[in-house]
């Protein structure tokens, strides 16, 4: 049986299992308790103000992860108003010290049109390709991770090893073009675009990983933490010299399903949005 005729019976079995009005079996079936919802909003100032904060609490998330490697390192989201603009990270300021009032604007030329501060090159080559190649993607980040960067050199994809890593079986690609050479030529950042056709994430040979979602920030940005825990966890079997068992394919396709979608990864980083609110208020300055 094909891969495609696979996923559409994965995809049945759920939705069968899946309550009217549902589209994941993690919200809840009782009413009156409290559980994460996206906001509607009265104004595209308003969802523009929330997307910008969210964008914030994506670096923040970052830093405390320690995925900083001096002013490598680039998040992005469209703008609501204008998808030819995205709202990105300045550069050279570590990700713990980006805030709201610091956040700058640019079109997909590279040319900040809102902000004080200038545009990372290569955050402009790759990022900007990617959101204008593919119009439904509305986030992205890449960092210079450890782990992600060493697996990476490998130049193969994830194994299925782990209900984890499942979450990314069939929805990442390895993007062999450009590898290690640095992305500050635009058909460098076409080529990386190329290959982000219907999966949410990408390992760059010899350079590191990209997540994207067609959801939010929010959800790139947790699939990227979830990505390098995946890479420093199957290096770490690798390193034991033992085969480890894997999920089988019908396994993985129903649990990517099920805990991998653009949803559940803005879902996990509800967790992170709430601490970072507690505990960093000046993200909001």
């Amino acid at each position: 049986m094909s891969t495609l005729a696979t996923d559409q019976r994965t995809k049945e079995k759920i939705d069968s299992i899946l309550k009217p009005g549902k589209i994941s079996i993690y919200e809840p079936d009782q009413e009156g308790v409290i559980f994460p919802t996206m906001p509607e909003f009265k104004s595209v100032a308003e969802h523009r103000q929330y997307l910008k904060e969210r964008l914030v609490a994506a670096c923040r998330a970052f830093a405390i992860q320690g995925f900083d490697y001096g002013f490598a390192g680039h998040l992005t989201v469209r703008d609501p108003e204008h998808p030819g603009l995205y709202w990105t990270n300045p550069m050279a300021i570590h990700f713990s010290q980006v805030k709201v009032s610091n956040l700058i604007c640019a079109d997909h030329e590279g040319k900040v049109v809102e902000g004080e501060y200038a545009i990372n090159r290569a955050g402009f080559v790759l990022h900007a390709a990617v959101h204008e190649q593919h119009q439904d993607i509305v986030a992205m980040c890449h960092a210079h991770t450890v782990y992600g960067t060493a697996f990476a050199s490998l130049g193969k994809a994830l194994a299925p090893i782990s209900q984890d890593a499942a979450a990314f079986y069939e929805d990442h690609v390895v993007i062999g073009d450009e590898a290690g050479k640095v992305a500050v030529e635009v058909k460098g950042g076409n080529k990386v675009a190329n290959a982000f056709a219907g999966v949410k994430a990408a390992i760059h040979q010899n350079h590191g990983l990209l997540t994207a979602s067609r959801h939010s920030i929010d959800s790139a940005a947790f699939w990227f933490i979830a990505l390098e825990r995946c890479c420093q966890q199957q290096l770490m079997i690798e390193a034991t010299g033992i085969t480890p068992k894997e999920v089988t394919p019908e396994r993985a396709r129903y649990s990517r399903e099920h805990v991998g979608s653009d949803y559940i990864g803005w879902l996990h980083f509800q967790t992170i949005w709430t601490d970072l609110v507690a505990t960093q208020p000046d993200m909001f300055d």
